[in-house]
């Protein structure tokens, strides 16, 4: 085998086939994704329906569960891998990924200490004297 060539069970999920005609797996690949996330989804309604998890700590099991899908639509249904030929791919997700965190974080963080530029409630209640 070359250098280019590679085995075909030798590939990721979201990895194209060495044809390059299919992705690897097909539609098998779809459905193993779509199990996978329907399941997830189901354990998510489970985890806040059911007595099975500690009340304080379903708001933990959801974000876990929430990355999880989020992992398996990247890879079953965007086919984004660690590839050689999803480099970009993969740049352009963590690109987007910091964006994204920056204005959650500066929102949480104007919102945070909004508090003190605001004028007092007893104040406001009853005009300027």
């Amino acid at each position: 085998m070359s250098e280019r060539e590679t085995d075909p069970a030798d590939t990721a999920p979201g990895d194209e086939s060495a044809e390059g005609e299919e992705f690897a797996g097909g539609t098998a690949s779809y459905a193993v994704g779509l199990g996978i996330a329907a399941l997830l989804t189901v354990a998510a309604f489970a985890v806040v329906n059911l007595p099975i998890v500690w009340r304080p700590a379903i708001p933990m099991a959801l974000i876990v569960f929430a990355i999880a899908q989020m992992g398996v639509h990247l890879v079953f249904f965007l086919h984004v891998s660690s590839g050689p030929d999803n480099t970009n791919n993969a740049l352009a997700l963590a690109f987007g990924t910091l964006v994204v965190l920056l204005l959650i974080g500066g929102s949480v963080w104007i919102l945070g200490h909004l508090d003190h530029a605001m004028m007092p409630m007893g104040r406001q209640m009853h005009g300027f004297p």
